[in-house]
């Protein structure tokens, strides 16, 4: 496996622990997250802070259970694609959904430089 491999596989282990500090580890201070139009959270969001309150925060705080659970690594080297499954309910309704992901990390030496979420934000809006 690859130091890139590894450090994104870490995140999603560290995602299924509830370490949010393990999740955002293989960010850099000027890393770039891209959450997707349409979805409840969409924009770009640079370093730790911002992705931590803009992204992580609010999942934290508005959804019982929200995971984000891999099923596929794609190894491209430099480029790291993760397919999966997203779920919970959300708080405000009590409505449980389910939702496929891909997520597309671009990599330097173990250390994020992008990452980009694509996801039916429909489904995902259904459930607010």
């Amino acid at each position: 496996m690859s130091t890139n491999l590894d450090a994104v596989r870490d995140s999603y282990a560290a995602s299924a622990a509830g370490d949010v500090m393990g999740i955002v580890a293989p960010l850099g201070p000027e890393s770039r997250w891209t959450e997707m139009a349409g979805f409840p959270y969409a924009g770009t969001y640079v370093g730790t802070e911002q992705i931590l309150a803009g992204v992580f925060g609010r999942l934290g705080s508005e959804w019982d259970g929200f995971t984000a659970a891999p099923e596929e690594f794609v190894d491209g080297g430099d480029v790291i694609v993760v397919i999966g499954d997203y779920s919970g309910t959300y708080l405000a309704t009590g409505t449980y959904m389910k939702v496929r992901f891909t997520h597309v990390w671009h990599m330097n030496n173990g250390v994020a430089t992008t990452f980009e979420q694509f996801t039916d934000t429909a489904l995902v809006r259904e459930a607010m």
